[in-house]
């Protein structure tokens, strides 16, 4: 595992992306200065990182019982939102779907490896973190839940601004909002499950903090 003096002499922290989708939170790692691997069920032709398609329960499962878990310093899990988003009750029925966060934090718990769950506010998480894009400056509005395994506090971001004039900025078009997002890479299919890099940015900001006064 990286120690924080090896990051301030250059070594780079490597992290491991569950569910990374197109890699917005990705993206957002890797801007704080993390190398990226990425696990995904489908195929993500357009993820800008190191990438493999597996199932990502198990894929985790091997890692941690032939010890290579120990060869990453952060593990983050977006596990599927579906069970327990709000827009699965309006248009399906969320018993359909399976609930992998709870599995998903229990293996990562035992991991020995630092981690961070991200989620919809709806979801079973611990907040400790709740982020939204006008914190960041961004004109997009879409909560996401943090619970990490180092239980939150750090830096506080500025509340949440939800203008009015967002909202018809959204549906001004798929690629806009994909671009305010800072997701530039994607298509429009993939744009509408990511979640801007700014956030993730902002979690290893946190985590890089906490292991520095850790170590001191």
């Amino acid at each position: 595992m990286t120690h924080p003096t090896d990051i301030r002499r250059g070594r780079k922290p490597r992290l491991l992306d569950l569910c990374c989708g197109a890699g917005g939170l990705s993206a957002g790692y890797h801007q704080a200065g993390f190398d990226i691997t990425g696990i995904d069920n489908c195929p993500q032709p357009n993820y800008p990182f190191t990438f493999h398609q597996a199932d990502a329960l198990q894929y985790l499962t091997d890692l941690i019982t032939t010890g290579e878990i120990h060869t990453y310093d952060l593990v983050h899990a977006s596990w599927p939102c579906q069970r327990f988003a709000r827009v699965t009750a309006w248009r399906g029925i969320r018993e359909d779907h399976p609930d992998l966060i709870t599995p998903g934090r229990e293996l990562l718990r035992t991991s020995g490896v630092p981690w961070v769950i991200e989620n919809v506010p709806e979801a079973p998480l611990r907040p400790d973190y709740l982020l939204c894009g006008t914190q960041f400056g961004l004109r997009v509005r879409r909560h996401r839940v943090f619970e990490t395994s180092w239980g939150g506090g750090g830096d506080l971001v500025p509340p949440c601004w939800h203008h009015r004039n967002l909202l018809a900025f959204e549906h001004k078009g798929e690629r806009a909002y994909a671009d305010a997002m800072g997701c530039t890479w994607m298509s429009n299919v993939e744009a509408r499950q990511a979640v801007p890099p700014a956030y993730s940015h902002w979690i290893a900001t946190q985590y890089l903090t906490h292991e520095t006064r850790a170590a001191a």
